[in-house]
């Protein structure tokens, strides 16, 4: 279902748009992996997520991999959003991804959002991140993505699977 598209470009006119509600909720930590201190986008997607019926845990800023990592283990999370605008998302979205490798989290299905170059992407799905988000992205194709990949058994980060999120 996509939402109707509000004038300004990325905008949902939420009068006009009620997000489908899933039949149980999922749980979904949004992160701010690094320095970045920017976080408006991760809350908008956060708050998206929310009223779509989904726990969501947001992280707050500067968190590094490890607590990340530690916070979607202890909340049982199926989903991970990972938000950087600072351009270091080339090594730090890899380095998440094999820290919840390393720890047996591999059914966790991770996204990213922000500031993320064309060509950084293809590493970024290398390493198992299933999509990429851009600002103005409307938040009714983050919630297909989730709807989506939880429906399938091979977008975890640990699976073998190619598939992305395009």
């Amino acid at each position: 279902m996509k939402a109707p598209p509000h004038p300004e470009k990325g905008c949902v006119d939420r009068e006009a748009f009620r997000p489908h509600l899933m039949d149980e909720p999922l749980r979904v930590v949004v992160a701010k992996p690094g320095l970045d201190g920017h976080d408006r986008g991760a809350k908008v997607v956060a708050r998206a997520l929310r009223d779509a019926g989904h726990e969501v845990i947001y992280t707050g800023l500067r968190r590094s991999a490890q607590q990340i990592v530690e916070t979607v283990r202890d909340e049982d999370a199926r989903f991970l959003g990972l938000s950087s605008l600072s351009g270091a998302h080339s090594h730090l979205f890899p380095k998440v991804c094999e820290l919840l490798r390393v720890e047996g989290l591999t059914d966790v299905i991770v996204f990213g959002g922000g500031i993320i170059p064309e060509d950084d992407r293809e590493a970024l799905y290398q390493c198992k991140i299933r999509a990429i988000f851009g600002p103005g992205t409307p938040t009714s194709e983050i919630l297909e993505f989730i709807q989506t990949s939880n429906a399938m058994d091979d977008a975890g980060v640990g699976q073998s699977s190619d598939w992305h999120w395009a």
